[in-house]
């Protein structure tokens, strides 16, 4: 991995797209077959190790450039009580707004032409599964580079669990993380699940996902400040 020309944000903002740009055509160009068979390991690995109580609410996003799809596991989620949630962007520099979603909920488009939502009620997530680019080895997260996810974490009136997705191969040594920047509280890929929140990935079996998760949820702080680089 290339590392940046200089520790400048300047410099860090132009490799972070470069490496976005080589992630994502990586990702786009992985056979349907071998990205459906990481992705139903996925789904297992969270339905298994993440325990969404009855009426939480689990925000998560439609799959976009070939990401990991969310929906199959939402799907067991709500089969259980949970009610499900996608982002709206709101507009350039605020946080997103969720909405709430089933099958067959009204949609529109929005940004990028992803489908959100059109009109049903607003919600706050307990739970957010969050895609990643790639991810680094403290679990911070490399997005697509407006900073909404990041906005969003910070902003909400309570602390949102987060749930970084992305593939095994997609783990980087770092980010160059910023302030600005949130960590993921667990890492999914399709090798496991990881404990991060800043501190060294560390591997997790199903009941202790479970453990760590009813944790959070239980000790649950108010969001970190944000230092929002313009």
């Amino acid at each position: 991995m290339h590392e940046p020309v200089s520790m400048n944000w300047q410099d860090i903002r132009v490799w972070r797209k470069a490496q976005r740009e080589q992630w994502i055509a990586w990702r786009c160009a992985v056979p349907d077959a071998q990205r459906a068979a990481w992705g139903a390991r996925m789904t297992a690995l969270l339905c298994a190790g993440v325990p969404v109580p009855r009426q939480a609410v689990t925000g998560f996003c439609w799959p976009f450039k070939a990401e990991f799809d969310a929906r199959f596991a939402v799907r067991q989620w709500r089969d259980q009580g949970a009610i499900a949630a996608l982002p709206e962007v709101v507009g350039k520099g605020q946080p997103l707004r969720f909405r709430q979603w089933w099958p067959g909920a009204p949609m529109t488009r929005g940004v990028y032409d992803i489908p959100v939502p059109d009109g049903t009620a607003v919600v706050l997530p307990d739970i957010a599964i969050v895609p990643m680019n790639a991810c680094d080895a403290r679990g911070y997260r490399l997005g697509y580079g407006g900073g909404y996810f990041d906005r969003t974490l910070a902003a909400l009136e309570r602390r949102v669990i987060a749930i970084g997705v992305t593939y095994a191969a997609c783990r980087v040594p770092t980010i160059y993380p910023q302030p600005h920047d949130i960590a993921m509280d667990l890492v999914v890929t399709e090798a496991g699940i990881h404990a991060a929140g800043g501190e060294p990935l560390a591997l997790l079996d199903a009941a202790g996902c479970a453990r760590h998760v009813q944790q959070l949820l239980r000790d649950r702080r108010l969001p970190r400040p944000l230092q929002v680089e313009s």
